[in-house]
């Protein structure tokens, strides 16, 4: 059988194994203990976000950030569009009401301009979830500027974007929170986990008291407010601990795999490699091409030639407005008129294996087995 090759999958190197083994050797094998509490300032201070609470995932950092901002019943809440289904979800789990916003072709992040004609609408929605597509960027200024104008808060979803800066501050620093993911194909893993982070102390505070089922300071079991079980292992803390002392190296290789594509595709007028920030320093979590619509070939051509070869891909994610689940929330598209930016990228674009363990020999036969999909 040929070897597989990835999209992206765990990198482990040795230290994870050194404070997982102290966790069993202390016998802190609990939903507590000092890894949660040393991985969560050690991001802290790598992101210079503050307060950092470990989590269960992802989507439970951005279900808790919601509720500590008020978010309720019927309320409003703007999200980008393209983006992975555990950024709506929570609202959903609120059940208040997401506003799906396209993205601008920049950087295929939220547009700015179709997030002020939302606002035109909906005046008042009780928050803005930005995402940072693929680890690049989004235009933070303009869209913090439309937030403030509105008094409304901004919760940045930077699950793929761990270790990217704009304007030289970290995504996901930028809002009144902020969330990381650890998923076990993420630039950092913690096999499942993520990570609450706000410059608010109170908020990531309330955020630990949420994530272990709300308990009240009694000596009997008492709760006053509805908890849930988020809390992020000590156990996975560790893995945490471990990967983050190599982030830089894992965001180092991702940039080289990018750049590698970049030039092996620059004579190619039908491939496009996703766009980058210039006012934002990317992780190049994954990258990803848009094929030239006056191609005949499709990324469904390229992908079905790739797995026959056991090497995997990815489309881009479905935007949220073309999902059956959200198929009844409003969307605002950055052209007033005319099809979404965000529907183009999906269905002309597609996400190549970024796995930062792979070889020359590995990226040589990836580029080869594209080329020759349009005849180079």
């Amino acid at each position: 059988m040929k070897k597989r090759i990835y999209l992206a999958s765990p990198t482990m190197h040795g230290d994870e194994q050194r404070f997982v083994a102290e966790a069993f050797e202390t016998n802190w094998v609990a939903p507590l203990g000092p890894n949660v509490n040393h991985f969560e300032t050690e991001l802290a201070t790598y992101t210079n976000c503050g307060y950092a609470a470990a989590l269960s995932s992802g989507t439970a950092a951005i279900h808790l950030g919601l509720k500590l901002l008020g978010v309720r019943q019927g309320d409003v809440v703007f999200v980008s569009s393209l983006t992975f289904s555990a950024s709506c979800n929570p609202i959903a789990y609120e059940k208040a009401v997401p506003v799906l916003i396209d993205s601008e072709p920049d950087t295929w992040n939220m547009s700015p301009e179709a997030l002020e004609r939302a606002f035109e609408k909906y005046p008042s929605p009780k928050a803005v979830v930005v995402v940072h597509l693929y680890g690049t960027p989004a235009k933070m200024d303009e869209i913090m500027e439309i937030c403030a104008r509105h008094h409304v808060p901004v919760l940045e979803d930077a699950a793929e974007s761990l270790g990217s800066t704009y304007g030289g501050k970290q995504t996901g620093t930028f809002g009144r929170i902020g969330i990381y993911s650890f998923n076990g194909n993420k630039i950092i893993t913690t096999s499942g986990g993520g990570m609450m982070v706000s410059a608010e102390e109170a908020l990531v505070q309330e955020a630990r008291v949420l994530s272990t089922q709300a308990r009240d300071p009694a000596r009997h079991y008492q709760h006053s407010k509805i908890g849930y079980n988020y809390r992020m292992s000590n156990i996975d803390a560790g893995i945490g601990r471990g990967q983050l002392l190599h982030l830089d190296e894992h965001i180092q290789r991702k940039k080289a795999i990018y750049q590698q594509y970049k030039k092996a595709f620059a004579d190619m007028p039908e491939i496009v490699m996703n766009p980058m920030n210039p006012k934002g320093d990317a992780n190049n979590w994954l990258s990803g091409m848009i094929i030239d619509k006056g191609s005949s070939v499709t990324p469904d051509n390229v992908m079905d030639a790739l797995e026959a070869e056991n090497i995997e891909s990815r489309p881009i994610w479905k935007p949220m407005h073309m999902q059956p689940v959200f198929a009844d929330c409003d969307f605002f598209s950055h052209c007033e008129h005319g099809a979404g930016v965000s529907e183009e990228i999906f269905a002309r674009g597609m996400c190549l294996p970024s796995d930062i363990k792979n070889t020359d020999e590995d990226m040589d036969k990836i580029i080869s087995i594209i080329r020759a999909q349009f005849g180079r």
